[in-house]
């Protein structure tokens, strides 16, 4: 007699992002979420205030970060002009959140002041 099918248990999502580019990394930076966020494309489904961990490998640098944090944003598949289906996560406000946020924007430098677009806003 096999035994019923039990349903996963709720617990954080693992996401991985690797970023080789500055120009895709300021396309995925949220510098307008207090703390810090950082868009993750995905095709999974979630919810606003879900906690997810993240390992971000950002342009040549060897060493990930690892980070946790919450969503914030969720763009839909199918969304208005043509934005990538994902999430945007703010980083938690600890030392890996920010440590995580000064490493991006330290990356970034003069890139933060660019009109461009991004995969938010």
């Amino acid at each position: 007699m096999s035994e019923p099918i039990k349903a996963p248990v709720s617990r954080p999502g693992v996401l991985s992002l690797n970023i080789k580019e500055k120009a895709a990394l300021y396309a995925s930076y949220m510098p307008f979420v207090k703390g810090g966020g950082i868009f993750i494309p995905t095709n999974k489904a979630y919810a606003l205030g879900d906690e997810v961990f993240m390992l971000l490998s950002l342009l040549d640098d060897p060493a990930k970060i690892a980070v946790s944090g919450n969503v914030v944003w969720i763009t839909p598949q199918g969304a208005n002009n043509n934005h990538q289906q994902g999430i945007g996560v703010k980083f938690s406000s600890n030392e890996a959140g920010n440590q995580a946020k000064t490493k991006i924007e330290g990356l970034l430098g003069g890139y933060l002041q660019s009109a461009r677009t991004t995969h938010t806003m």
